[in-house]
C-alpha cells in the first residue's frame, strides 16, 4: 500500500505540473502577454507625444514576461501539492471524531481482550486502515496482547506518531524546494533585465532611454512577483505544516483518552 502511495502521489505531481503548465500558458498567451504589448505601445506612443508623461502600472506589463510566467506555474503546482495534502489530513481528523473502539466510560480493556477490541480497527476499509490513527491502535492493542505492559502501549505509540510526524515532514521537500526556486527564478529575471540594460545603455546615453526603461522593468517586476508568489507559497506551506502537527498530537491524545486510561492488567501480573 505505501508503495503505491508513492507511485500513486508521484503521478498526481507530474500531471499537476503538466495542468498547471498548459493552463498558466494558455493565460500568458491569450490574455496577459497580447493586453501588456498593447499597454506598452500606448504608453509609448504617449511618451513621444509628451516627454512628462507618466506611464500608470499595468498587472500585464508587471506579469508580462517569462520568469513571471515560471514563477505562476510553480505556485499553482505548489498549492496543488498543498491541497491534497490538506484533504488527506481533513480525512484523517475525521477518524479522531469516530468512536472506533467501541467503549464506554468505566470499561476496561484487559490484555486477553485487545485482539477482540482490534478488530472492528482492522475491519475499517483499506484506505482509512493506512491513517495514522487505526495504524497506532492495532500496533498499541497488538503489543498490549504480546507484552500486558502499559509503558510498552504508550511508546509504541509515541514511536509511529513521531514516525509519522518525520514522514509528513519528508514529504513537504518537493515544496520546500519549489519555495526555494521561486526567488531564484525571479533573481535570473533580475540578471537578465539588468544586462539588457546595460546592453542599451550606449543608446541611453544618445538620448533613447525606451529600451533601458523595459530592462529594468523585467528586472524589477519578476522580482516582485516572485517575492509576492514566494510570501504566498510559504504562508500556504507553513499552515500545512500546522494542520500536519496537529494531526499528530490530536492522534496521541485520541489513544491517551480513549485506549491507554482503559487498559488494566490483572494484579497477579503487575506482581510478576
Amino acid at each position: 500500500m505505501k508503495q503505491q502511495g508513492i507511485i500513486s502521489d508521484f503521478i498526481y505531481q507530474v500531471f499537476a505540473l503538466i495542468i498547471a503548465v498548459i493552463v498558466v500558458h494558455a493565460v500568458y498567451v491569450a490574455v496577459i502577454r497580447p493586453n501588456a504589448d498593447v499597454i506598452m505601445e500606448q504608453q509609448a506612443a504617449l511618451q513621444e507625444a509628451d516627454p512628462e508623461y507618466v506611464g500608470e502600472r499595468s498587472l500585464y506589463v508587471v506579469m508580462r514576461d517569462f520568469e513571471q510566467e515560471t514563477c505562476i506555474i510553480l505556485m499553482f503546482w505548489a498549492m496543488s501539492i498543498i491541497g491534497l495534502k490538506v484533504v488527506r489530513n481533513r480525512r484523517e481528523n475525521q477518524l479522531l471524531e469516530r468512536q472506533l473502539l467501541n467503549l464506554s466510560e468505566g470499561m476496561s480493556i484487559l490484555p486477553e481482550d485487545a485482539r477482540d477490541y482490534a478488530r472492528p480497527v482492522q475491519a475499517l476499509p483499506a484506505a482509512e486502515r493506512e491513517y495514522l490513527l487505526p495504524r497506532a491502535l492495532i500496533a498499541a492493542l497488538r503489543r498490549f496482547g504480546s507484552t500486558r505492559s502499559i509503558p510498552d502501549v504508550a511508546a509504541v505509540i509515541k514511536d509511529i506518531c513521531n514516525t509519522e510526524a518525520e514522514r509528513l515532514e519528508s514529504e513537504l521537500t518537493i515544496v520546500r524546494y519549489i519555495a526555494w526556486a521561486i526567488p531564484s527564478i525571479g533573481f535570473l529575471g533580475t540578471v537578465r533585465g539588468i544586462g539588457e540594460a546595460l546592453g542599451q545603455a550606449h543608446r541611453a546615453v544618445s538620448g533613447d532611454i525606451v529600451g533601458v526603461t523595459v530592462s529594468l522593468g523585467v528586472a524589477f517586476n519578476s522580482t516582485f512577483i516572485a517575492l509576492v508568489v514566494s510570501i504566498l507559497i510559504m504562508f500556504l506551506l507553513y499552515q500545512l505544516q500546522l494542520l500536519q502537527d496537529r494531526l499528530v498530537l490530536d492522534t496521541q491524545n485520541y489513544c491517551d483518552n480513549n485506549l491507554i486510561r482503559h487498559l488494566q492488567v490483572p494484579e497477579k501480573d503487575e506482581k510478576e
